[in-house]
């Protein structure tokens, strides 16, 4: 069973990453927050790594930081999802967004996951809200997370995320919209976004 992979990215793709441990390259299934964060090939990578095993299959899915694998988990105790979903959960929404909107009983935000439908969405609220307890994400007030792809974007993001709070959107929401937006842009398209730009790839996902 593997349980962590630290070694030299390969390639990139898509939501998949291939890493070179000591001459072996191992493919793992990523959410877009961690593609975003490991690098460009030839950086060095540490992942923290669930093995799922069936009769014809072993699969790798690779985190970032051990909160995200352990939601993961969580999520493919649940009917109807499995990993390839959990995974695309995990891309759109960043765990203690995902937590939120669990404790709120936010269908919303989480079917605006692509293949997560209302019924997916109820059961997610309802099993998941149990199992989130020991996890770190009690929330409650207090200043938001930090989150590397805001802070990297800097005054840019926070500029967004003030135009959209103007245009009546919640803070979380506008905050886990521009992180979505930036986590599923490779780094140099990032790197070339204006404020216009920016805004508009935010709306594009709220309005998902």
């Amino acid at each position: 069973m593997i349980a962590r992979l630290t070694g030299i990215v390969v390639e990139k793709e898509a939501d998949r990453l291939i890493v070179d441990v000591g001459g072996v390259g191992y493919l793992a299934t990523v959410p877009l927050g961690t593609m975003a964060r490991v690098g460009e090939p030839g950086a060095e990578v540490s992942l923290h790594i669930h093995t799922h095993v069936r009769e014809d299959n072993l699969a790798l899915f690779g985190f970032l930081t051990g909160l995200e694998k352990e939601i993961f988990e969580r999520l493919i105790t649940i009917s109807g999802v499995g990993p390839r979903l959990a995974v695309t959960v995990l891309s759109g929404l960043s765990p203690e967004a995902l937590a939120a909107a669990v404790r709120q009983g936010d269908l919303k935000s989480i079917q605006a996951t692509p293949g997560v439908g209302k019924k997916t969405a109820e059961r997610i609220v309802l099993e998941l809200r149990d199992k989130l307890d020991g996890l770190g994400l009690e929330g409650g007030g207090g200043e938001p997370e930090p989150e590397p792809l805001l802070d990297e974007a800097g005054q840019l993001a926070a500029d967004t995320i003030s135009a959209l709070e103007n245009l009546g959107y919640k803070t979380a929401q506008a905050r886990e919209a521009v992180r979505r937006f930036l986590a599923g842009l490779p780094a140099k398209r990032r790197d070339a976004l204006d404020l216009e730009g920016l805004l508009r790839g935010a709306l594009g996902r709220l309005n998902r």
